[in-house]
């Protein structure tokens, strides 16, 4: 992981230079971003086993949201000289999300699914980049999926040893990307990905504010859920 923990002034005119990696570019400026939604004061209760199953569960569902809004245009996208590159149909955790929440809600799972108002400010604005701003949406792309195929593990492992889910089975599969034999190699290819977008450099700098914004949407959602379910006072 990236040990910097803030955004040189130069940092943003590296976006368009041949010298840096996008990818490092992009990796490097939401860094603390990133950071902060690792360390919020949720996740660190679920990690640590300090919340119940029903937090991770409604966890759940506000990922279902978020994917629906990234996934339910991405075939419009495929053709995309931008987003094409990097829509990949087994990638798509909606199916997975949804058989993990009929295993942890049970058959009538979608009567009592709500998000939290900082998940519809989300995934409205991740359906608005899918709609109409191909760089956006690759931003969106870029820290859900490689965030959930690297770190997801981790609150794989942990919910399987935690609430006695069988290993990569109902209640996880959305952390299990079947389609990805090599996570090493996917990241890499993906990160060629990033380098060969053909963006000028004005763009690639949206698209990294967006990829910070994404993050910091990401911690509002953390946020909302330990407001939800605060630990009670030792």
């Amino acid at each position: 992981m990236d040990t910097s923990t803030d955004v040189s002034p130069g940092l943003a005119s590296d976006a368009g230079s041949a010298e840096t990696p996008f990818s490092t570019v992009i990796r490097t400026a939401s860094h603390a971003q990133h950071t902060e939604a690792e360390n919020s004061t949720f996740m660190s209760d679920l990690l640590n086993g300090r919340l119940g199953v029903d937090a991770f569960a409604r966890y759940t569902e506000q990922l279902w949201f978020v994917y629906r809004a990234l996934e339910e245009r991405s075939a419009a996208l495929a053709g995309d000289p931008v987003a094409g590159p990097f829509v990949d149909p087994g990638l798509a955790r909606l199916p997975e999300l949804e058989r993990d929440l009929a295993h942890l809600r049970g058959p009538g799972w979608r009567a009592g699914l709500a998000p939290l108002p900082a998940t519809e400010e989300y995934a409205a604005r991740v359906a608005e980049c899918a709609a109409g701003w191909p760089g956006g949406y690759v931003a969106h792309h870029y820290t859900r999926y490689l965030g959930d195929l690297s770190g997801g593990q981790i609150i794989r492992d942990k919910a399987e040893r935690t609430w006695g889910f069988a290993r990569k089975g109902d209640g996880v599969r959305f952390y299990v990307f079947a389609t990805v034999a090599n996570p090493a190699a996917f990241k890499r290819g993906y990160r060629e990905r990033l380098d060969a977008l053909p963006l000028d450099a004005e763009e690639k700098e949206r698209v990294v504010d967006e990829c910070r914004r994404a993050f910091a949407l990401n911690t509002g959602v953390f946020r909302a859920l330990g407001e939800e379910f605060p630990l009670a006072a030792a």
